[in-house]
């Protein structure tokens, strides 16, 4: 019920922020431009994304996992914090790369590292669960997977970034996808 109220709330701003910026500019790049320009508009832009992050994640949530017991969903609060204050500390070094992009970037690795954190949870319990049936396989496999190929073009990206254009934030990036990968081969040796 949370979740739908903040999209209809979020939906609802989004739409009020684009028609005033087409009412008054009453062209297309105008309006963007205008969009753009607003501190407000962008922070209204900013959330409605956020809010359609929650979704996605929402929905593979219910793909990969079902439901979530409470033990998963408390120690995915409590790595959450942690995750959040130690890559706000990494980030500090590089704090002039802060735009939209590295915001974009931020919230994707959060992202990530909370299906990975997930998958690690479920594992752990299919260890102490006398009967594993077929789709939990599937699931765990498919996601892992998913999660590994995503991580190794996270990787690709850093470097190839690094490389061409030196030292930035990319490397903390590179490094935090790297731990992740490592991650999902110690999960890996766990399922099989």
């Amino acid at each position: 019920m949370k979740a739908l109220l903040a999209t209809v709330i979020s939906l609802g701003l989004t739409t009020v922020v684009i028609g005033n910026a087409y009412y008054q500019k009453k062209q297309f790049y105008p309006s963007i431009v205008y969009l753009t320009n607003s501190n407000p508009s962008m922070a209204v832009m900013y959330l409605q994304a956020f809010i359609l992050v929650l979704l996605v994640g929402k929905l593979l949530r219910k793909i990969f996992f079902g439901q979530l017991r409470p033990a998963e969903f408390e120690h995915l609060i409590e790595r959450s914090w942690y995750a959040i204050t130690e890559t706000c500390l990494a980030f500090t070094v590089f704090r002039d790369d802060f735009n939209p992009k590295f915001i974009a970037l931020f919230t994707l690795l959060l992202f990530l590292k909370a299906f990975h954190w997930l998958a690690e949870d479920r594992v752990d319990y299919m260890e102490r669960s006398p009967v594993i049936g077929l789709l939990f396989h599937v699931r765990i496999l498919t996601l892992l997977m998913l999660l590994a190929h995503a991580d190794f073009y996270f990787i690709h990206h850093a470097y190839q970034f690094t490389a061409v254009k030196g030292p930035s934030v990319q490397l903390v990036f590179g490094f935090e996808y790297s731990i992740l990968i490592i991650m999902i081969v110690n999960i890996l040796i766990k399922v099989s």
